[in-house]
This record gives C-alpha cells, structure tokens and sequence, in this order.
C-alpha cells in the first residue's frame, strides 16, 4: 500500500451548535446567544485530511506542530484515538493552534483563530527521515502558517523541492486569507510561480486562488456579496485551473464549494507515471463536476478538506480523474451533512452506492 504524510496546519477546533431558533448571530457587544454544546475536534489540513485519508483506508502518518500545553495534549490524544499514525511534533516556546468556529444553520462559518505554533513550523519540521519511504506528500494551509509566506515563500519552497527530489509525489492545498492581514499582503502570485513547478497535485478552492491570482476579480466577486462560487462560471474556473497548470502544477483540482470542482491535468506527468495510473484516464484530461445536493446542511467545516482526501484516497487505489473529483465532490457534501470534519463521512464504497442510487447534482453553475 502506497504510504502517505499529511503535514502542515494542524489545531483544535471547538464549534459551538446552534438552533435553527437561534436567529441572527452576531458579534454584538452585551448580547448573549444560546447555544448547544460545544463540538470539540482536531481541524486544519492534517486532522481534517490526514484523518478522513485514514477513514478511507489510506496509509497515512500525521505530521504537525503543536505546543507543550493542555490543547496540544488534546490534539495529540485525539489523533491517537482514531488509530492513526502520527509525527505531531511539539514546541515548548508556542502555544496549540485553536479556532472557535462559528456555524449557525444556512450561514457561512466565522472563525477566532489563534495560529500559534502553525507560525513556527518550517522545512526542518519536515525531515529526510520524515519522508523516507513516503510516496505521496500533502501540505496543507500554507497562508494560515507565517513562514511559509514570509521571505516570498522560501521555506513552503524547501518543502515541495525537497519532497519532489526525493521522488516524493507532491498535494498542496490552501486556504482562505483575510486581505488585511500579513498573509494577505504576501506577494502570492510570485510566491505559486515558485512552488507550482515543484506541485504535482495543487487543489485550492476558488476563492483561495482568485484572491491570489486575480486579486481584482476577486474584489469585484466580494462587493456583489454572497456565496462567491455561486458568482463565477465553469469557464471562470478552467481558466484559473489552466492557468496553474501554466504555472507549474500537474494536476489541479479547484474546489468551488457548492457549486462544483472543476479539474485538469497535463500530459506526461509524473505521479501519473509512479503511481501506475492509466494515462488515457488522467493525462489531458479537464471537465466539471457539479456539486450533490446535501440532505441537510449542518456546518460547511472540513468539506474541503475531506473532499481531498477523498480524492487522493481514490487516486492512491488506481480511480480515473473524473471518478476521484467524483468521490471528492460527493464527500463534500455529505460532510456538510454533519457537525464536524470528520463526522459525515461515509466509505467511499458507500459513496458510490449512494451516487448509483440517484444522488441528485446542483446545476448551480454554467
């Protein structure tokens, strides 16, 4: 079986439940809400992927930073109570990323979130050792980890080229910036020209890369308000992905939430190659695929996330690349169905049944 590291941002979660009674929340001062108990969970790219890839039946190590505190022990403990393997490494001069998420019924998620020792993790948290024997690399979150922007991107380039020299099959994901942060005024575009050429699967969502690379669409996107994925085009979105593949990556997957993910990949590339994959199934291949309609939707939490690991999951098991952004697209969904991340998963066997069982699309797009 085909090994894997899931590394970079990792924190504890705790998410609060909201009644559909609960109304307009706000963060007004003096005015108190009611809410249920509070969901407490591992979130960021290697709990949310790295465990939904060990659901799927992937073999799958954890790599992280946290510190020496009683949240990191809660992070560790509750990676190790899954099962999963993990190299969660710990930082005695910072604090245990958390985020307090904020998710009422129907509403995109608000976040409170302390980076701490995600702020500190560099290329040497990432070792010779650490990699030995790993076939497929996934980083995670890189805008929501200061070194990995600061200095144009040095360190987040030290990992992708060190993991690709060692013949290391490299996945990054990103994640959302606030413009008027320091990850906001990072020099992004510059920042991906480096690294893409190092990126065998790049898989951001829209609005990470519109932000990135077309900062002004972007702007223009936001003023309209609303769900920005329900405001582009599937048009849109093969350009921004064809527009990575010009940059340097193999193969990308654009998340666009409710809307769908859209994909395209080059030709001779070389996970295809080490991996055995068909090439008549992966190689220039590009094309959307609309969202599931979810039954009910809970909390937008990990959706993406799950959603790569559910790609990759089928990747590492031999899927054409339609049928992976197929399963991708389907976890998405049914996790919006839960809480938690991790807790609407279903098998990817399950998955297909359900698809094969009529699973409705949303043509929310054109």
């Amino acid at each position: 079986m085909k090994k894997v590291l899931v590394a970079g941002h990792i924190c504890l979660d705790i998410t609060p439940v909201f009644s559909r009674e609960a109304g307009d929340v706000s963060l007004d001062p003096g005015k108190l809400f009611g809410v249920g108990p509070a969901a407490i969970s591992t979130g960021g790219a290697v709990a949310n992927t790295g465990l939904a890839m060990h659901f799927f039946g992937a073999d799958v190590t954890l790599l992280g930073k946290v510190g020496n505190d009683r949240f990191g022990e809660l992070v560790r403990s509750a990676v190790q109570s899954y099962g999963a393997k993990e190299k969660i490494k710990s930082d005695d001069q910072c604090a245990t990323s958390y985020t307090v998420v904020i998710a009422p019924p129907d509403v995109d998620r608000t976040f409170l979130h302390c980076p701490g020792a995600n702020d500190a993790f560099s290329e040497q948290d990432i070792t010779s050792e650490d990699l030995a024997g790993i076939d497929l690399l996934h980083f995670g979150y890189p805008p929501l980890m200061k070194r990995m922007f600061q200095q144009d991107g040095v360190e987040l380039l030290r990992i992708m080229k060190k993991a690709h020299e060692n013949g290391v099959i490299t996945s990054l994901d990103l994640a959302a910036v606030d413009p008027s942060a320091e990850a906001g005024k990072a020099g992004w575009k510059g920042i991906l020209e480096k690294v893409l050429p190092f990126v065998d699967l790049f898989v951001p969502s829209f609005e990470e890369l519109c932000f990135m690379l077309r900062r002004e669409r972007y702007e223009e996107l936001v003023k309209k308000g609303g769900d920005l994925c329900l405001l582009t085009t599937v048009a849109e979105l093969q350009s921004m992905a064809e527009e990575a593949l010009a940059m340097g990556a193999s193969c990308v997957m654009l998340k666009a939430g409710s809307a769908g993910i859209c994909y395209a990949c080059k030709k001779d590339s070389r996970f295809v190659r080490q991996l055995g994959l068909s090439s008549d199934q992966w190689e220039e291949k590009e094309g959307f695929v609309p969202s599931f309609a979810p039954e009910e939707v809970r909390s937008a939490t990990g959706a993406g996330d799950t959603a790569i690991a559910a790609f990759l999951t089928a990747m590492l098991r031999g899927d054409s690349l339609e049928q992976c952004v197929t399963l991708a697209s389907a976890t998405g969904a049914a996790c919006v169905e839960a809480y938690s991340a991790l807790g609407g998963l279903s098998s990817l066997e399950e998955l297909e049944k359900r698809i094969e069982n009529g699973w409705k699309h949303q043509a929310l797009i054109s």
